[in-house]
């Protein structure tokens, strides 16, 4: 029986964020023909302002307890969908990728996983707000506008920064941070660990921004590089002089079309359509967000 094509994409958050970061790209997949989530992290289903005054839930976050969350959307989808993730949500998806889940992924500037060893000085002065102070590991770490600016929106004004911070910004969970540093010395053996040799993972693209500073493009290129063990299609896609904000800022749409365009190709490739083709998808209902 031929399997069916994806209709739903699935969009994944990264930290600092919320799912209101993804409202451009939403409108934007939906205009293509997809169903779109864009689910929050578990517990952080309620408004930025909710979890500006009382961060507790995003204290409480566990990366286990994240894929689990997002394992259990995807799974009750009735078809394998596309999932894009930005950031911490590109790890996401190589780790859901890497457990047989999704027809599909894109990883946009996304945090490397277990055993990527790289990590360039402007990656580290990014997150020294999380790292700098031990006592910091499992609290809450906000960023303030400056450092939002450097590390996400490099490529803006001030001006600009302050607006984006102001309507997407949250705190952290300074664990997840530490986790994704302190991982990388011991690869095999943490909470990020994917399989870099599975040959029966779907395709997998990388996106990376050349301005990028919180996620540089050497880091990308050197995770996507780990992945060549694996005969599994896998590939990296540079974009000069843009930043962590590639997402949002201006010229996002060539971003999005790439990725679209990119994986209705590899879809194709193994068979299937994306949801263009007129085939249809009635995924069953899902408690996810969008």
């Amino acid at each position: 029986m031929r399997a069916k094509a994806p209709k739903t994409i699935v969009l994944i958050h990264g930290l600092w964020m919320t799912p209101r970061s993804w409202e451009n790209w939403a409108a934007y997949c939906t205009s293509r023909g997809y169903r779109v989530l864009a689910p929050a992290y578990p517990g952080l289903e309620v408004e930025i302002g909710v979890l500006r005054d009382d961060p507790s839930p995003i204290q409480a976050l566990t990366l286990p307890g994240i894929v689990a969350h997002f394992e259990h959307i995807v799974r009750e989808l009735n078809n394998p969908p596309i999932l894009i993730g930005h950031s911490f949500g590109g790890l996401l998806v190589q780790i859901l990728l890497d457990r047989g889940l999704g027809a599909a992924g894109v990883a946009i500037a996304s945090v490397p996983a277990d055993g990527v060893l790289l990590v360039p000085p402007a990656q580290i002065r990014s997150v020294l707000p999380a790292l700098s102070n031990p006592a910091n590991r499992h609290q809450v770490v906000p960023l303030s506008a400056t450092q939002f600016h450097y590390a996400f929106t490099n490529t803006l004004s001030a001006e600009k920064s302050a607006a984006v911070y102001g309507r997407y910004h949250i705190p952290a969970p300074a664990s997840l941070v530490w986790g994704s540093i302190l991982a990388n010395p011991t690869p095999g053996c943490g909470d990020s660990y994917v399989n870099f040799a599975n040959n029966d993972r779907a395709p997998l693209l990388f996106i990376a921004g050349g301005a990028d500073h919180i996620m540089p493009a050497s880091v990308n290129k050197s995770n996507a590089e780990h992945y060549r063990v694996s005969s599994a299609l896998t590939e990296y896609k540079e974009f000069p002089g843009r930043s962590h904000y590639t997402v949002g800022e201006k010229g996002w749409e060539a971003v999005a079309d790439y990725a679209l365009t990119w994986a209705d190709q590899a879809l194709a490739a193994s068979g299937l359509r994306g949801a263009g083709d007129g085939t249809t998808d009635e995924p069953r209902p899902s408690t996810a967000r969008t």
